[in-house]
């Protein structure tokens, strides 16, 4: 790989049956090293829902509440208002029941009476509530700085405002460089059972509020810390890493599917943090970002790894300066894997909040890692007095790390707003990256070619409108407009044309949405809309997922112009996506079903009774007489109604889906509004009962074995789908209870379970995959042979190598690598008796993501249940 580093713990992977990748810290003399870094024994997406995550037992009102939840509602309180922002918060109950109690650590319910005891004080700190979680507890954003006038406030916020829109000025402005305040933002408690940081965060905010030093004055009247108390409580409470939706919110950055994160993002968006921190567990000795290879190719990353770096060895100064050793106490030297690991802990993914705070402005960014384990099986069976011995070491670690971050801010803080600036600079001016090297990034040791990761900026992309024939046009004009709110609410600069327009070489029409790749947050505009790259041969494994594009799984027509001159494109900026509701004025309606929107509609009529028929490619056809019940559907849920002649076959009955699935496939189930009932092997062994039931499909992904099944159950899964109950299955263990049922005649072929990202796929154009996009999202590929009688292939890998961008290899020996995919069924369906059939070998809901590729499921739903 280049230039070797030095090998002080290196992560050593294994490759799960079920596709996980187990890690494996090597620390001489460590017998409290937790072998799993970052909680990876935490099974992946693939994980079935379970008691212990909620997800199944709290569904309804999550789910609706995050679908619900704007972003941030609770920060426009304060609005022309200077600091401090005082405001007395009301406790929640008391509850026994919280697991941080075990630990000696504050439980949620203590926390509210804790800031308005720390906020009457003084005058330095605020709270303001950023949100609510999924389970519906409220997110403290406290700001610690000098007192401020309104009139100072609204300053500071004209300088902030500078920085990312005039980056040339703000370089040059001398107010900025003597008066700005610096943006510190310290996350704590993303993962619910990594408790500490929100401890720590509370003695120093507590601290901070007291300190009558001069060093403090001047650290306060210089910099505003930010701090999300718990980014996490409802798995603070439930000691889960994840939040009452099941989800774990430190992969949901670039989907933003939870109102926590939405929250965190706005957070991000309104006060564009220089330097932010991200406390976690557990990991010994502490870990302590910038990362290994490969590292994220849209970052200003010489910008980054300079800052990054240098503030990583002052935190781990401070956390080996606190004398904690091996022998006395089981804590490890701190390790950065940037200079201490060669892979294994990348950042190439934006999923994760360091990497993700990076695009609105971060030039250093760290997850950290305490050293001592306390969740999971530590929790359950080591002693209190131990557990609470561990949570204080961890507790003493982060508030090190914390006050060494404010240390190195205070410090460099001039050099550290100007390369902010000169982040947002490079964007807005479509400047080249700047790559790594040790003459670019001086002071970072071991900088070698397999560090290097740039890319090439198109000019723009278009979000096309299509409206004569010939002209680029848009496969879905709902998931256009869902996919401009997410750019926008994620502060990436929206246009749309006021003309029809030409460039580079096509025409488009008036209305289409235009991407200027010259803004000052172009790194977040192409993360999200590039393909991505194939990074196969760069590393041996990745840490988590190696592709997302937006701009090839939401389902929307996305086009990359590489070069051309935007000066004849006549636009407007947009502050929201136009509505593209339709209901035609006479005849028959259409809803094409080619976006979750559009399912989500037609669950809801069908759930009001509303007729509804069939069409051969995958439509559904509404008589005239339903016109007034399209129209409330579409006004809510943003779709089009199109006229047409086609009368439509079979009606379409509503479906109540039983489903043994993951967190996020039950939450894009509900997301299209299809009725829900979890279920899992030991639901259907206690004795289920199919008929009370009222299910008509069952989807099953994870959590339900027939091997495991007992006789009863068995006997009345078998009577389900004698009797005309559907299935739908996707991945290994769909796949297994299709044969165990025997019902598809077909032969499952497992690829590497190690493979993640956007593949190239080519539809049948039938009723399940008809008008779906060419691409398709996979984690542990699957794929089909031997198809017998009547299966039918619905989607197929592409040939060649399908993998557009992520990393997929073969596995030792040579075989499950792409090039054995190619070509191969990836989606089939088929009848088996009275039972119809759909396997999936793609993960089509994958963490709620690839919203573009949904349909698809909900058509299979739709087509395999009975009635």
């Amino acid at each position: 790989m280049g230039i070797s580093r030095p090998s002080r713990p290196v992560l050593l992977t294994t490759l799960a049956s079920a596709g996980a990748l187990l890690f494996t810290t090597l620390a001489p003399g460590s017998a409290t090293a937790d072998p799993r870094p970052g909680g990876r024994d935490i099974l992946r997406e693939g994980s079935p829902l379970s008691s212990t995550e909620r997800a199944a037992r709290n569904p309804e009102s999550a789910a609706d509440r995050a679908l619900g939840a704007s972003a941030g509602a609770g920060l426009a309180s304060g609005k022309n208002r200077g600091y401090p922002r005082e405001q007395k918060l009301t406790p929640p109950p008391a509850n026994p029941d919280d697991k941080s109690i075990k630990l000696g650590l504050a439980p949620y319910h203590s926390i509210a009476p804790k800031l308005n005891d720390i906020q009457g004080i003084g005058d330095r700190v605020s709270v303001e509530i950023a949100g609510r979680s999924a389970g519906g507890h409220q997110l403290y954003l406290v700001t610690v700085t000098s007192p401020e006038s309104a009139e100072e406030t609204a300053r500071q916020e004209r300088m902030r405002d500078l920085i990312e829109n005039a980056p040339g000025t703000a370089a040059k402005d001398p107010a900025v460089k003597s008066s700005y305040k610096t943006p510190v933002f310290v996350n704590n408690n993303i993962h619910g059972n990594e408790w500490e940081g929100t401890d720590a965060a509370l003695k120093l905010i507590e601290k901070l509020a007291k300190a009558k030093d001069g060093k403090t004055k001047d650290l306060l009247a210089h910099n505003r810390l930010y701090f999300n108390v718990t980014a996490n409580p409802d798995g603070r409470i439930a000691g889960t890493r994840a939040n009452a939706n099941g989800f774990d919110l430190n992969r949901d950055f670039i989907t933003a599917s939870q109102p926590e994160v939405r929250a965190m993002r706005q957070i991000a968006v309104d006060k564009q943090p220089a330097v932010m921190i991200d406390l976690h567990g557990y990991v010994n000795g502490t870990l302590i970002e910038p990362t290994t290879p490969p590292h994220g190719e849209n970052y200003e990353y010489d910008l980054f790894l300079k800052n990054t770096y240098a503030n990583a060895l002052g935190m781990e100064a401070a956390v080996n300066g606190l004398g904690y050793t091996p022998e006395k106490d089981g804590v490890e030297p701190a390790i950065i894997p940037f200079r201490d690991q060669e892979e294994g802990w990348d950042d190439w993914p934006p999923i994760f909040t360091p990497q993700y705070m990076p695009f609105h402005g971060a030039v250093a960014a760290h997850t950290i890692e305490f050293p001592m384990t306390v969740n999971n099986d530590e929790y359950d069976e080591l002693p209190v007095p131990e557990l609470r011995r561990r949570s204080a070491i961890n507790v003493d670690i982060a508030g090190a790390a914390m006050s060494a971050t404010l240390a190195y801010t205070q410090e460099h803080r001039t050099s550290v707003i100007a390369d902010q600036i000169e982040t947002f600079r490079r964007g807005a001016a479509g400047a080249k990256q700047v790559p790594v090297s040790p003459e670019t990034v001086p002071g970072v040791p071991g900088i070698g070619p397999e560090d290097v990761y740039t890319t090439d900026f198109p000019r723009a992309y278009v979000i096309p409108r299509g409206k004569e024939k010939g002209e680029r046009g848009q496969r879905s004009a709902a998931a256009a407009s869902r996919l401009v709110e997410h750019l926008l609410d994620n502060d990436v600069r929206v246009r749309r044309a006021t003309r029809d327009f030409r460039l580079g070489g096509a025409s488009y029409a008036e209305g289409s949405y235009v991407v200027d790749m010259r803004q000052p947050k172009r790194g977040l505009a192409n993360v999200m809309l590039a393909d991505g790259r194939d990074i196969s041969d760069k590393v041996s494994t990745m840490y988590d997922i190696s592709g997302w594009s937006l701009g090839r799984l939401w389902g929307a027509t996305v086009d990359s112009v590489k070069g051309g001159s935007l000066s004849g494109v006549r636009s407007r900026a947009v502050d929201s996506a136009s509505r593209v509701g339709y209901v035609a004025s006479r005849g028959d309606l259409r809803l094409r079903l080619d976006d979750a929107r559009e399912v989500a509609a037609l669950n809801w009529l069908l759930a009001r009774g509303t007729s509804v028929r069939r069409a051969d490619d995958g439509s559904v056809i509404l008589p005239s007489s339903a016109r007034g019940a399209a129209a409330a559907a579409a006004k809510r849920y943003d779709v089009a109604f199109d006229a047409t002649k086609a009368k439509g076959g079979p009606a379409v009955r509503s479906t109540r889906v039983a489903a043994a699935v993951t967190p996020g496939e039950l939450f894009a189930l509900r997301e299209m509004n299809f009725d829900v009932v979890p279920v899992s092997t030991d639901v259907l062994n206690a004795g289920f009962d199919w008929k009370k039931s009222g299910a008509s499909a069952l989807f099953v992904s994870a959590g339900l074995s027939y091997g495991e099944l007992n006789a009863g159950a068995k006997a009345g899964l078998d009577a389900f789908l004698a009797g005309g109950g559907g299935l739908v299955g996707r991945g290994s263990e769909g796949a297994a209870l299709n044969s165990d049922a025997k019902l598809l005649s077909v032969r499952a072929v497992s690829g590497n379970g190690d493979a993640n990202g956007v593949v190239r796929v080519v539809n049948s154009g039938g009723p399940v995959t008809g008008g779906a996009p060419e691409h398709s999202f996979v984690y542990a590929p699957m794929w089909f042979t031997g198809l017998g009688s009547g299966v039918r292939v619905e989607q197929s890998y592409g040939g060649g190598n399908p993998l557009l961008s992520g990393h997929w290899r073969a596995v030792e020996g040579g075989a499950g690598g792409p090039s054995d995919a190619a070509g191969q069924a990836s989606v089939v369906s088929g009848a088996a008796a009275k039972s119809r059939v759909v396997l999936f070998g793609t993960e089509p809901l994958f963490r709620d993501h690839p919203k573009g590729v949904f349909p698809q499921v909900g058509r299979a739903l739709l087509s395999v249940g009975r009635g």
